[in-house]
């Protein structure tokens, strides 16, 4: 009997959030458009730590009077990887309108590893976070990764998507920028 371990069931749980949404597909890069599941009423969102690439902890409740998107993501996620190229357009969309995009890897490599991962692949417009552990995750009840998280600029959470979506597109800007005031 093979045991699985907490990466693999983190890579087969993030596949199988994200597999029901594959029917629905967009014409960008063949994700299904992110459609965002509304909290209603919002709540606030937990206070977490997190890692820079500098190695330097934060906490989400500095970012309070930003609006945020959390996504939640690791380099071996298939799904995960499939997203990032449109995570980082929704990230160059959003920052002038002071809207924090916040990937955070739980690769155990550390910074080097997300680092080298999006130099592979161009990325840019993305900072390195880190939450290496998964306890960010498990403040928001995540399933599996990838999944996303919007808190507006008063620190409620109003929003969630589990699953790998395309966030490039100009609609989804605009809800995000409704959402976070």
């Amino acid at each position: 009997m093979r045991l699985l371990t907490r990466r693999g069931m983190l890579a087969a749980a993030g596949t199988l959030a994200s597999a029901p949404l594959a029917r629905k597909s967009s014409a960008a890069a063949g994700l299904p458009a992110a459609d965002l599941t509304l909290l209603v009423p919002p709540v606030p969102a937990p206070n977490f730590v997190f890692e820079t690439s500098d190695g330097a902890e934060r906490a989400l409740s500095e970012f309070r009077g930003r609006g945020m998107v959390v996504n939640f993501w690791a380099t071996w996620c298939a799904p995960c990887v499939a997203e990032m190229p449109a995570l980082a357009q929704l990230s160059r969309a959003l920052a002038p309108h002071d809207i924090a995009v916040m990937p955070l890897s739980s690769d155990r490599g550390g910074a080097a590893v997300v680092r080298r991962f999006y130099e592979a692949r161009g990325l840019s417009g993305l900072p390195i976070l880190l939450d290496p552990k998964g306890a960010a995750g498990r403040q928001f009840n995540l399933r599996g990764i990838p999944a996303t998280i919007v808190i507006d600029k008063q620190g409620l959470w109003r929003a969630r998507l589990d699953g790998a979506a395309d966030w490039s597109g100009p609609a989804i800007a605009a809800q995000i920028r409704r959402l976070v005031g």
